[in-house]
């Protein structure tokens, strides 16, 4: 007899709470089908995935809603520590909301046009950009975090470090609002805007004026 436990599908999970397979992808992908399921409903779903250790398709998940639910982070030096501190923050809140990172390294303009027909060439929903600036000619949502005022010095502190996964978590959701909206792709930039109390810290580097400036391209 065979050691292997019998796989977890779908419909394994349907069975469990009583529901039809189409109800229980809804929850679970979060489609407009899903909203007007009761939360309590909602709830079972996600308990007995969880119970079950149900792992989806994603690649029959790909072809059945032509979504990859893929965002690239682009950056010229993923190895500056506030960059990968940003990346890192971004790849949490990405995988919470059910998306895959991928990374590219983005040296010079002259690079833009291979990376941006491979990414689109993969189904990549949108862009990260961090400390660094991409064409206007974007056919993607991007939003692109300005570091270019911040430099800091290595070891920071817990807090600037959960600062910074933070800025990268926003980040996120100001990409994934353009693209779950499905509105015309545009380019946003984010000027962070450091905490009052980090601003006397002698690890920072900062302009007198313009700290704040949060707007679109």
């Amino acid at each position: 007899m065979s050691d292997k436990k019998k796989a977890v599908t779908l419909r394994t999970v349907a069975e469990r709470v009583g529901l039809a397979p189409c109800s229980v992808s809804a929850v679970l992908n979060n489609t407009p089908a899903s909203w007007a399921i009761p939360q309590r409903t909602k709830d079972r779903v996600f308990r007995a995935a969880a119970e079950l250790n149900y792992r989806p398709n994603f690649s029959a998940r790909s072809l059945r809603t032509k979504r990859t639910h893929m965002v690239a982070a682009i950056s010229a030096d993923f190895g500056r520590a506030p960059v990968a501190r940003v990346v890192a923050g971004m790849e949490r809140r990405l995988r919470q909301r059910g998306y895959l990172l991928i990374l590219g390294a983005f040296d010079c303009a002259s690079e833009w046009n291979s990376i941006s027909v491979e990414l689109q060439q993969r189904g990549v929903e949108g862009v990260l950009a961090v400390g660094t600036s991409l064409p206007r000619d974007v056919e993607l949502p991007v939003v692109s975090i300005d570091l270019g005022y911040l430099t800091v010095r290595e070891p920071f502190t817990d807090e600037i470090g959960a600062w910074l996964s933070e800025l990268g978590g926003s980040a996120v959701e100001a990409v994934l609002r353009q693209i779950e909206s499905k509105s015309a792709p545009r380019k946003t930039k984010i000027v962070p805007k450091l905490p009052p109390a980090y601003l006397d810290l002698p690890s920072f580097d900062l302009p007198k004026a313009g700290v704040g400036l949060h707007g679109e391209a």
